[in-house]
């Protein structure tokens, strides 16, 4: 048996090599003895998995193995994304497996429990699957596998809380063409039938087909892996670009120049939508990481702020227990108020959409208008800081916390929830060092109103580091 180990979303590893049949059923049996053990022999079970290489193979392993334990275990007919899993699972009040490494690189595959509440495992729930790793399991009922379709109630529900007819009067009457990259992604198939099958709104699309080896790129919508994607859009008139990552849980957005949306400026733009154009009322919920954007959006909007570590798992947890209008972290996951504790890449693309109709604005004029609001810019780099070993972690760390100043920069505050974050006071810059969690490595964060001063805080902090 291999360390196995829980992340903050899921365990993922090497196909073929810790990620192999033996693994996979060490981690399913523990699963099962945790849904045993906490929900009863009569909770079902669902699964599913991603375009990944054996990621049908090795769902379908643990589906056997989960059935012959009593459960009764409904199984993905076909590829389907993450949050359509984990809505399903709510829909349903069952427990999911999902076989995805999202977007990892090809190579790997990887198991996120997703428990009924239909968002990510939290630590205590992991941690106690974990413990039950080569723990045996004794079976208890004769159980079935039936495999089912997962898409209806989600597309039901995704139409509830978008208005569609809005989008397609937009696009049909020509103020903006609607690109969709599908990345060799699970959300392939779902994202088209939303706009074709069920509502017409037409679009035009790239790389619609499901590849192991994602075209040789990653499953990430990332500008590097949507060059394609950049270049149609160019060289089109008035279109605008989307993309999600592997298992459809993220987004990925290209204006009508050609050029990158930043997580933190879409979840900005659809907190100003939800708020003015559909009256939702809440507070918003980002990670510790994202942008003072948007706090700056939230004070304007008069909407509380609440942040949490990096990390989804946080975010879903805070969502279940504030209802925000809604949350978002910076590395492309967002979901809003009455939808999932989940990130979902397929509605954060159409909720864009919904914003830009409602708005009558291209993407370019909606972050005209967002930056116009806030009346600032704001900057953000990462340098990763190798140490010797892990021993050296908390040392530098608590350093971090000892900070009084950062050259000409007096520390405001700092934030201990997950690392340790240094709000300068200009008000408009902080830094933010967080360990890796897997290798002696310090991820440090700078954000800041010019591009100048995060150059010189970058070169303070290391060399103070060092």
């Amino acid at each position: 048996m291999t360390n196995i180990k829980f992340g903050t979303d899921g365990w993922r590893a090497i196909v073929g090599k810790e990620f192999n049949a033996e693994n996979v059923a060490l981690v399913t049996n523990a699963i099962g003895k945790y849904v045993y053990e906490t929900f009863g022999a009569s909770k079902k079970i669902i699964i599913g998995y991603d375009p990944r290489n054996m990621a049908d193979t090795f769902s379908m392993q643990s589906a056997k193995i989960l059935s012959e334990l009593g459960f009764q275990v409904l199984y993905s007919e076909k590829i389907i994304p993450t949050p359509v899993l984990a809505y399903n699972a709510k829909e349903l009040n069952a427990c999911a497996l999902m076989f995805t490494a999202s977007h990892n690189p090809p190579e790997y595959l990887g198991i996120k429990f997703i428990p009924d509440y239909a968002g990510p495992a939290t630590s205590d729930i992991t941690d106690k699957i974990v413990s039950f790793i080569g723990q045996s399991v004794e079976k208890f009922a004769d159980g079935k596998i039936i495999k089912t379709d997962f898409r209806i109630e989600y597309y039901k529900h995704i139409q509830s809380l978008i208005d569609f007819s809005k989008i397609h009067d937009f696009i049909v009457n020509g103020h903006e063409k609607v690109i969709f990259d599908g990345l060799y992604s699970a959300t392939i198939e779902y994202f088209s039938e939303l706009l074709d099958d069920f509502v017409n709104i037409p679009y035009e699309s790239l790389h619609m087909h499901h590849d192991v080896n994602f075209g040789g790129g990653m499953p990430e919508p990332k500008p590097k892996f949507m060059s394609d994607l950049i270049e149609l859009i160019k060289k089109s008139d008035c279109a605008i670009g989307m993309a999600n990552d592997g298992d459809g849980d993220r987004f990925g957005v290209i204006n009508e120049k050609g050029e990158y949306v930043s997580p933190n400026e879409i979840i900005s733009i659809l907190l100003m939508h939800l708020k003015e154009n559909k009256n939702y009322k809440g507070c918003l919920v980002k990670t510790v990481g994202a942008s003072l954007l948007l706090d700056k959006v939230a004070e304007k909007m008069e909407v509380d702020v609440i942040e949490t570590p990096v990390g989804f798992k946080h975010v879903g947890e805070a969502m279940r227990k504030y209802n925000p209008i809604i949350a978002g972290e910076e590395s492309g996951g967002l979901s809003i108020q009455g939808h999932i504790p989940e990130k979902d890449g397929i509605l954060a693309n159409l909720l864009i959409l919904e914003a830009m109709a409602y708005y009558n604005l291209s993407l370019c004029e909606l972050q005209e208008k967002l930056y116009s609001l806030v009346g600032v810019h704001f900057y953000n780099d990462r340098v990763d800081l190798k140490l010797e070993n892990q021993d050296e972690v908390k040392p530098v760390l608590e350093k971090c916390k000892l900070f009084k100043s950062v050259g000409e920069y007096q520390v405001k505050h700092i934030d201990t929830k997950d690392g340790a974050k240094l709000y300068l006071d200009d008000d408009n810059s902080w830094i933010l060092v967080r360990p890796s969690g897997t290798e002696p490595l310090l991820r440090i964060y700078f954000e800041s109103n010019s591009l100048d001063k995060i150059e010189k805080l970058k070169s303070l902090v290391v060399n103070e580091l060092h």
